[in-house]
């Protein structure tokens, strides 16, 4: 089996908006791109749920994609949430995806109606031979109405070469080792589930797609770390205090929770484009609170402590 592309902490940044028109805010785009970089995101993954990608217009999407993958400049891996409701407009997206120099690129079946076996595996192998890239291919029934069992997992890996590589996000943490078993561990398998993140590395995930480091990345690091090391004690110390955060921003919608908390930590970006709608100010001041109490938490206090470390 080839080294996975991706591994460790992959950090999916917000998409911008000004809040004078609303359109994306590249400038500042970058600026939180370079700050998840430079915090010790071993990934950064533009363009998913989290990224607001379902609402961009296709020229805003070339833009994120291009501004990000361009400020990242190949300092971590890349990889790139292609969905969209047709083939042809994901096979698009794949290949600007590819032009702009990503690693590897995600597919949602981001579907209206309901699709055959059939027709979702030729959506699959279609998207996957418009580009040489690894494909992760994305499992959130939550957001896309699929379920992509891990025997069909599987099986798709089987008839599509580049097909190296799933996101679960179901929430079901016995499926991180059954897709590894039942590919034969041809497949590496990524944790989209946050509240499961230390579950899933303890069951052979490679790594952990979050949002969560806009806001937390030492906390996201350090849990991790202490997973990767086999620290026992301290990883379930770790995410004790972190996981009442992560319940709340995967409970009240990734892309108004974490906007809500840059804005509370001065590192505003704007507001959700409709028909998201901005947190709540009740629940804002409930944000501020876990992010108040990680701030000055004994466990990871100390700015001088850097629990950076390669994803091995």
């Amino acid at each position: 089996m080839a080294e996975p592309p991706l591994k460790g902490i992959i950090s999916y940044p917000v998409t911008p908006f000004r809040p004078d028109t609303g359109e994306v805010d590249l400038p500042t785009l970058s600026r939180l791109t370079s700050e998840l970089v430079d915090a010790g995101s071993h990934g950064i993954a533009p363009l998913g749920s989290t990224g607001e990608s379902a609402y961009l217009r296709e020229a805003e999407w070339d833009a994120v994609c291009e501004t990000t993958l361009d400020t990242v400049g190949g300092r971590v891996p890349t990889v790139v949430g292609v969905a969209h409701h047709s083939t042809e407009g994901t096979i698009r997206r794949a290949r600007v995806a590819a032009r702009h120099g990503a690693t590897a690129i995600m597919v949602l079946p981001q579907v209206y109606w309901k699709l055959t076996e059939t027709e979702l595996a030729r959506h699959f192998a279609a998207v996957a031979d418009a580009s040489d890239l690894p494909v992760m291919l994305y499992n959130n029934p939550g957001t896309s109405g699929v379920d992509l069992l891990p025997e069909t997992v599987a099986a798709l890996a089987r008839t599509i070469p580049n097909l190296t590589m799933v996101k679960e996000s179901s929430g079901d943490a016995t499926r991180f080792r059954s897709i590894r078993e039942l590919s034969d561990g041809a497949l590496s398998v990524y944790n989209g589930s946050n509240p499961l993140a230390l579950e899933a590395f303890r069951s052979g995930a490679e790594g952990w797609c979050t949002a969560a480091p806009c806001l937390v990345p030492r906390w996201c690091l350090d849990l991790q770390a202490s997973a990767k090391r086999g620290e026992e004690e301290r990883a379930d110390a770790v995410l004790a205090e972190l996981l009442p955060f992560l319940q709340f921003i995967v409970g009240h919608g990734l892309p108004r929770a974490i906007k809500a908390g840059l804005e509370l930590q001065d590192r505003g970006v704007g507001q959700p484009r409709p028909p998201l709608l901005p947190l709540p100010q009740e629940r804002k001041e409930e944000l501020r609170g876990l992010l108040d109490r990680l701030d000055t938490h004994p466990l990871l206090s100390d700015p001088a402590k850097d629990v950076r470390t390669p994803a091995v």
